[in-house]
């Protein structure tokens, strides 16, 4: 049984009139996140990740892993470290040197050899498969993702971990024999990008991206919209065009796709989320990764890369969804979904209701949507009130309080966080009522879908 009393969750409380420096919390999430006990700064922009928060960021983790594993993905590790030499190849080196200071993170072996570590890997995934190649055509497409820790040596974090000097990433590398199936690759993709943001339950928007000096030829941004966001996202409400503002020439005032006005703009501020490109052969050729096509000829591969920001999709999750004292998490990355709160220690109510709580809690367990998902706050020396208050704080997405109506009604409180409703049921309703909490919040049309995508795989290959 996993209990309150027992978790490492050191608060940080900030005093209603202290003075807070603009740069040490400059978002709701980050003030949330540290209030609640899920991180703590360990420098200028790396934070310790607390319990609690890694076990919303495993849920993460294993969600992307389900997804990616349905679009045929191979899971990997690549090397935090890159030869600045491949980087070299690339272009990339010099690109990031141009102009202005390179967010690149460095570092000299006692060899005298520089080292990358790395914010993306394209390179380092591409000199593998130049490792190997020509291989046939016949062993592609081929999908390559891994989930590790990235580094950016930001000039100026900000926002907590949505823009922070390490954070993790899941980036996918999809190599194909020819441009039209880098294209159905893509497409493949981000059908399972929005399936994955759908499960996960945050409003999204998809929007046109910028290459920038990724290079290639097509890119897609997946963003939560939110005040914060450092993203100005157009629509048109016409034909319905979407895309960054990047993409629009200083002092274009027309739209791209039906030529429009800009009275027929809207604008809203976006958190990048995920980035999706076709880099066609930008890499490959620079780094001679091929396959032997039909005809027995080497070419270069068609490569695409996929990302998403892990630790910042949990950040944007609480920046979007909460209010300014209470956490609100997506019921899919949530901790725990349900808490139980038990009688308050020399209550009248304690020696009769006490006894529910076990049963209680192995019954919740029990339900498809909530094994492992249950905490007990078992602080029984503070009153049903102060945890209710502090339960609440934390965003777990459902409560059950076995009070004073327990002994005296034989009913319970259900708390339903999201809808802020709060009823008082017999035992086996609310049983039922959790249930249909939990499995309102999960799209059920979410493992057809996936099945769909495994078809569509085994077919290809």
């Amino acid at each position: 049984m996993q209990r309150v009393s027992k978790l490492f969750q050191p608060a940080l409380i900030i005093p209603k009139n202290a003075t807070i420096k603009s740069q040490d919390i400059t978002s709701k999430s980050q003030r949330l996140m540290l209030e609640q006990g899920l991180i703590r700064q360990a420098g200028n922009g790396t934070f310790y990740l607390l319990p609690l928060l890694q076990r919303s960021l495993q849920k993460a983790v294993d969600l992307i892993d389900r997804h990616m594993e349905a679009v045929g993905a191979q899971k990997m590790v690549l090397p935090l470290l890159t030869s600045a030499e491949l980087w070299k190849k690339s272009g990339r080196l010099s690109v990031t040197e141009a102009g202005t200071p390179t967010e690149l993170l460095q570092t000299t072996d006692r060899h005298g050899k520089v080292q990358i570590l790395g914010p993306t890997h394209e390179e380092s995934i591409t000199s593998l498969l130049a490792a190997i190649a020509p291989v046939t055509y016949r062993q592609f497409p081929l999908r390559l993702y891994q989930i590790s820790t990235k580094f950016r040596d930001e000039m100026k974090p900000r926002f907590g971990l949505m823009r922070a000097k390490e954070f993790l990433m899941k980036d996918l590398y999809t190599f194909d024999v020819d441009r039209a199936g880098c294209q159905e690759t893509y497409d493949s993709v981000n059908e399972a990008y929005g399936r994955l943001f759908r499960e996960i339950g945050v409003p999204f928007v998809k929007v046109a991206g910028d290459c920038g000096t990724m290079g290639g030829s097509l890119s897609h941004e997946y963003h939560f919209p939110s005040e914060v966001g450092e993203d100005e996202l157009i629509r048109c409400t016409r034909c319905g065009m979407h895309t960054n503002a990047e993409l629009f020439p200083a002092l274009s005032e027309r739209c791209k796709s039906c030529e429009t006005g800009s009275d027929t703009f809207e604008r809203q501020a976006g958190i990048e989320v995920a980035h999706a490109f076709i880099l066609e052969d930008r890499y490959t050729k620079a780094l001679g990764a091929t396959c032997l096509a039909a005809n027995g000829k080497p070419v270069p591969l068609q490569m695409g890369c996929y990302g998403i920001g892990v630790t910042r999709l949990l950040a944007a999750s609480i920046e979007v969804l909460s209010s300014e004292k209470e956490i609100r998490w997506p019921v899919a990355l949530a901790p725990y979904r349900v808490c139980i709160i038990t009688p308050k220690a020399g209550s009248k109510e304690e020696a009769q209701a006490t006894p529910w709580v076990g049963k209680l809690h192995d019954d919740l367990q029990s339900l498809a949507n909530c094994a492992g998902d249950v905490i007990v706050d078992d602080r029984t020396q503070l009153t049903i009130g102060k945890r209710l208050l502090d339960t609440r704080k934390m965003g777990y997405p459902v409560i059950v309080v076995v009070g004073a109506k327990a002994a005296s009604e034989k009913k319970l409180e259900l708390h339903d966080v999201a809808a802020g409703t709060e009823v008082s049921l017999p035992y086996s309703d609310t049983l039922s009522a959790v249930a249909e909490i939990l499995t309102a919040a999960k799209r059920s049309e979410h493992p057809a879908a996936m099945q769909n995508d495994r078809n569509k795989v085994a077919q290809k290959l």
